[in-house]
């Protein structure tokens, strides 16, 4: 049986949302190789999921205007979601690392109840080698992959990549002398991704 794509981001919450479409922003735009010519450019979805993001802090006060507005761009974007999916699966062909590249998550098989993934623990972070880091984390039981984000001192949070090996990610194009910090999400569940783990600290070699 062909491994498809999830179209379970329609049930995200808001936020959860535009943290998926960033997601698949970033797994496109790295993968721009292997997904030539996506039916909604990466950048018109980056449009979109601002958009979103607009209208949603638009909603703090409370407004029923301001409330249609975000309803609004949600299916918006989560209809450009659903056309990048169509594509991303017919490109892959049944090769989930290649969807999971992409930013989405697999297809549960079968219609077996899902629970919401637990917090992911990072066992170990080491070098391995000059400017990469290993990075093991305790293997989570329906987890499609695992997301990780690293910084630098007060830095933003910047993507670094997605691997289906809890045991060996490898962060690489690190700056010899420089602390990083990580920190890593299960993708998969019920509400799509689990929280972020505790952040865990090491300086490159």
């Amino acid at each position: 049986m062909k491994t498809h794509a999830s179209l379970g981001f329609a049930q995200l919450t808001d936020a959860q949302l535009v943290d998926f479409a960033v997601g698949v922003f970033n797994g496109l735009t790295a993968n721009a190789a292997t997904f030539t010519t996506p039916p909604v450019t990466p950048a018109a979805l980056d449009t979109a999921t601002k958009a979103f993001q607009s209208a949603l802090a638009a909603t703090s006060g409370g407004g029923l205007a301001q409330t249609v507005a975000k309803d609004a761009a949600h299916d918006a974007l989560v209809n450009l979601l659903r056309q990048e999916a169509n594509y991303v699966q017919g490109v892959a062909n049944g090769d989930p690392g290649k969807i999971l590249s992409a930013g989405f998550q697999i297809a549960a098989a079968g219609h077996h109840p899902q629970a919401p993934l637990p917090k992911p623990v990072i066992a170990q972070i080491v070098n391995e080698a000059s400017t990469q880091l290993l990075v093991r984390v305790q293997p989570l039981a329906n987890a499609h992959a695992y997301e990780v984000q690293v910084s630098t001192e007060h830095n933003a949070w910047q993507p670094a990549g997605m691997f289906t090996q809890a045991r060996r990610i490898i962060i690489a194009n690190l700056t010899p002398g420089t602390t990083y910090t990580g920190r890593v999400r299960a993708i998969g569940g019920s509400t799509g991704s689990s929280d972020w783990s505790d952040p865990v600290s090491l300086m490159a070699m």
